[in-house]
């Protein structure tokens, strides 16, 4: 699917390929980091005059304009006027361009390069390039806090660091606004040496710019193809690793779930819908950020099919988005209610898709399925097309198809993968009842206590957890459960901690509270159940932020 892509894109084509937001700079980037993180109440002071979350950002002057989008830059498309239309003869030219400039570099196949770089046309050229040469891409997220970055690189060793200015700014001089939004980077050139994508600003790294010259030859066997961080802990990360054909055949199933056709877009940021769509010849938009201009994107573009987390979509229906063709929603539990919603604001279907890091996608169902099922459980769908499942001894969910992961980083590969998820089967339905690991699911965003837990045993904190306590609609707030040692004040440990919880990313828990954590069994080990019932009374009557 990606290598039909890559050949099937050619310079000159003018045909829409990516209707998306402008580039960064630091007008744009100020802006981002002054406004609250969506669907979570903001843990810190606003900023003074910061405009309200959910109101469009004022338009910024996108950059590059005259190399990046000029044949489509501004002109009314679907009737809407865009900040960057990318036509998809300008991506293969981007797609050319960075596939010499990354072979320049000296990389061969298997090679791996850390990417930083925003959703977008630039972003999408270097993963096909990259994956065009044979390259392993490690995916860096800006929001996972330093210490577990700087940890996460030292596992992967990149040859080579690609970050936009932005993520640079982040670790940067833009470091101060940036942590408003819960973004926090080490010196991305401290373990590997850096480039920047697109254009530079005053510090960043120096340029890769696209280079001139044919495609260089291109890599046409197996191996890895993309390294994405999960859980595990500072000192011991751990990765999930897809192989090209992993990868490939999780490209297909997505491209005969939705079935894009060339006459109209789909709507959907990530990798995986953008590719297929792409690779059907259809054209995709980028989500706008903020649910009004959501709302007001999916109803100039009256797209064929829209992939959107449940927390956008709760937040799209409430800015009153109406919907068009087929809805899609995964990445959280999606709730039967919210299909349900989806199709009363005009989706002729609704699906929740049951997805992870290491099987993407497993299970599909459609709003009516899941409205009649009268079971205990989550139902989750239908099994697609070759994935297989089992249930272990310990009634956990296992799969298996080809479109799983080969194996974690540093392990040796595996057939089935666990997926933490209490579960069952009913033919060939999956259903859900609740999860074996300690993940906590917020805003569709995998939090992972073992990664930030150690943090919070500064001294005068005896015991810390961090535990996920029920929220709305299957979503769940982070509450951060500290027992004080022994004489220890919790107005000073309160202001101790602050450091701490600043360098969590987007898993700063939602609140701070303190209390004997209870301990279960011959061990003593911390009860997680019990702390996170005594969590949920301690924030409902104290009600403090971290």
């Amino acid at each position: 699917m990606i290598g039909e892509l890559i050949d099937g894109l050619r310079p000159g084509d003018p045909r829409p390929a990516i209707i998306g937001p402008p580039a960064i700079g630091p007008a744009s980037i100020r802006a981002a980091f002054s406004r609250p993180a969506p669907d979570r109440p903001e843990l810190d002071q606003p900023a003074p005059n910061q405009p309200a979350p959910n109101q469009p950002a004022p338009d910024q002057p996108a950059l590059d304009q005259p190399a990046l989008g000029r044949s489509l830059f501004g002109r009314s498309l679907f009737g809407l006027r865009p900040r960057t239309v990318v036509s998809r003869g300008e991506l293969a030219t981007l797609l050319d361009g960075y596939a010499v400039a990354l072979h320049a570099e000296g990389l061969v196949a298997g090679d791996t390069v850390g990417l930083a770089v925003r959703p977008g046309p630039r972003s999408l050229a270097v993963l096909l390039a990259a994956y065009h040469l044979g390259l392993r891409i490690a995916v860096l997220d800006p929001s996972a806090g330093p210490d577990v970055l700087l940890a996460r690189l030292r596992l992967a060793r990149p040859r080579l660091i690609l970050a936009d200015a932005a993520a640079q700014a982040v670790a940067g001089w833009a470091a101060p606004l940036a942590r408003r939004a819960r973004l926090e980077l080490p010196d991305l050139s401290a373990l590997a040496p850096a480039r920047t994508i697109g254009r530079r600003l005053p510090g960043t790294a120096p340029g890769l710019a696209p280079g001139n010259g044919p495609r260089p030859r291109g890599y046409d066997g197996d191996g890895d193809a993309v390294i994405v961080f999960t859980s595990g802990t500072t000192s011991r990360p751990r990765a999930v690793v897809h192989t090209r054909a992993s990868v490939s055949a999780g490209m297909r199933t997505v491209h005969d779930l939705v079935r894009p056709r060339p006459d109209r877009p789909v709507l959907g940021g990530t990798f995986f819908v953008l590719v297929p769509s792409l690779a059907a010849q259809a054209p995709v938009a980028l989500p706008a950020r903020h649910p009004a201009a959501l709302a007001r994107q999916l109803a100039a573009l009256t797209p064929q099919a829209t992939y959107l987390t449940p927390p956008q979509l709760r937040a799209a229906l409430t800015a009153g988005a109406r919907f068009t063709g087929r809805v899609y929603s995964g990445s959280a539990p999606v709730s039967a209610a919210l299909l349900a919603r989806v199709r009363a604001a005009g989706a002729d279907r609704a699906y929740g898709v049951y997805a992870l890091t290491e099987v993407f996608p497993a299970a599909v169902t459609e709003a009516d399925d899941k409205a009649a099922f009268e079971g205990a459980g989550d139902h989750v769908g239908g099994l697609l097309p070759g994935i297989r499942a089992r249930i272990d001894d310990n009634g956990q969910v296992l799969l298996a198809g080809p479109n799983a992961a080969d194996r974690y980083l540093g392990e040796d590969p595996r057939e089935w993968i666990a997926t933490g998820d209490i579960g069952r089967l009913e033919g060939n339905s999956l259903v859900l009842g609740g999860r074996v690991k300690d993940m906590i699911l917020r805003d569709a965003e995998n939090i992972y206590p073992g990664l930030y837990e150690p943090s919070l045993h500064v001294p005068g904190v005896e015991l810390a957890l961090i535990v996920g306590i029920p929220a709305t609609d299957g979503d769940e707030r982070v509450v951060a459960l500290v027992q004080p040692a022994e004489g220890t004040d919790p107005r000073t440990l309160r202001a101790a901690l602050r450091e701490p919880l600043h360098r969590m990313g987007t898993a700063r828990p939602d609140a701070l509270v303190f209390g004997r954590i209870p301990l279960a069994g011959r061990s003593r080990k911390p009860d997680r159940p019990a702390a996170a019932l005594l969590a949920a009374r301690l924030a409902a009557r104290s009600a403090p932020r971290a």
